[in-house]
């Protein structure tokens, strides 16, 4: 049974619309050190996508991506 990871730094995007609320993780996960996590909330459909393609593009970890009702939640590791 894995341990839940908890969130060095919560960035709440809800209501903002793309490119958003991956401007707010990008600006977040450069204020944690690597090998922290950051956790973001949004609103945005879009936003699954998004962030799938962002973790891929710039090498960092995405923990979880799962839609809780109308909010989507990420969890991303900060790698370098």
């Amino acid at each position: 049974m894995s341990t839940p990871v908890e969130a060095d730094l919560k960035v709440d995007a809800s209501g903002l619309k793309c490119p958003m609320p991956v401007i707010r993780a990008k600006k977040g996960i450069t204020s944690v050190e690597v090998g922290q996590v950051v956790e973001i909330l949004s609103t945005d459909p879009g936003s699954m996508a998004d962030f799938k393609a962002w973790a891929r593009s710039t090498g960092h970890e995405l923990l979880l991506a799962e839609q809780q009702g109308e909010v989507f939640r990420f969890l991303i590791r900060r790698t370098k």
